[in-house]
């Protein structure tokens, strides 16, 4: 049944399925097969379309949102672990960040043409970080200890940012002016300048944090810690953890509703999705997911 209420799109690793979850009811509305362990969602700026990146089997499925059922599937010969899955603000391109093979594909919408594929020449390019104004994209490279920078009006590679041991959660501030980068094997957080790419300051968080998202209002970083199984709450002013939150077992993909009210963490080991209320930063309830939830997004 078409639906156009506010839901979570929520990607079950383990059951190769995807879950459309209502909110704040927490009902599950429907659930689909897709390809063989789905990792990381894209969605179209308009809502209507989801791309979901399924990493064990080399595919990318395209959801029609709307009648929550699959469409089509991508496949390339090239692709080894397709990962993160970005659309620019216009919908006309997609950037798809291929770990296993070290490349970013970019692909025409809604033709699903490719244009380009860039290789990073680093290893294990993983997660994809756009500008606010999207003329570059972070690329974090966790075996290379590295961030690159891909200029998108030239569609290339402009340089490499060492960082930190295992780079893997990457988000740039609203404001444009910093650029937060969660490292799973030291456990630091390092903020940057996006104008020099300095390395401004370095704390710690919890145990291997894996991903990086900041609050609407740019107020908050929310950053899971997956083997400390707790959510660490960053005040963006002082670039500080003010809190960690416990939440379920292996934390890993988290998104804001619209309005930064809630955010979501999708508890990969629980099999649950905590809601976390921005204004008293406390977990207020629990959804009952899929086994394995990870990636995750909020449409409405």
């Amino acid at each position: 049944m078409p639906t156009s209420q506010e839901m979570l799109i929520v990607l079950n690793k383990d059951e190769d399925s995807v879950s459309f979850i209502a909110v704040p009811s927490g009902e599950t509305l429907k659930k689909i097969p897709v390809g063989k362990n789905p990792h990381e969602v894209g969605v179209s700026p308009d809502q209507k379309i989801a791309y979901v990146s399924n990493a064990g089997g080399n595919t990318i499925s395209v959801i029609d949102v709307v009648m929550m059922k699959e469409t089509e599937r991508l496949e390339h010969p090239d692709f080894q672990f397709p990962h993160d899955i970005r659309i620019t603000p216009d919908g006309k391109k997609m950037y798809v960040a291929v770990t296993y093979a070290h490349k970013i594909f970019v692909y025409e919408r809604p033709t699903h043409k490719v244009l380009k594929i860039i290789p990073t020449g680093q290893r294990l390019s993983h997660m994809l970080a756009p500008t606010p104004d999207w003329n570059f994209i972070y690329i974090p490279n966790i075996q290379s200890n590295t961030l690159s920078v891909l200029d998108m009006k030239k569609n290339e590679i402009v340089k490499h940012i060492p960082v930190g041991k295992g780079p893997e959660g990457v988000a740039v501030h609203p404001s444009e002016k910093f650029l937060y980068v969660a490292n799973q094997d030291d456990n630091n957080l390092y903020v940057l300048s996006t104008e020099h790419h300095g390395i401004l300051t370095r704390h710690p968080l919890g145990t291997c944090p894996v991903r990086m998202v900041f609050s609407p209002d740019g107020k908050y970083a929310f950053v899971p810690n997956r083997e400390s199984h707790d959510l660490s709450i960053v005040d963006c002013s002082r670039h500080w953890e003010i809190k960690r939150i416990p939440v379920g077992r292996w934390p890993g993909g988290v998104v804001f509703d619209r309005i930064g009210k809630f955010a979501y963490v999708a508890n990969n080991k629980t099999n649950d999705i905590s809601v976390i209320d921005a204004a008293t930063l406390k977990e207020v309830s629990r959804f009952d997911a899929g086994i394995h939830p990870d990636g995750i997004a909020y449409v409405g």
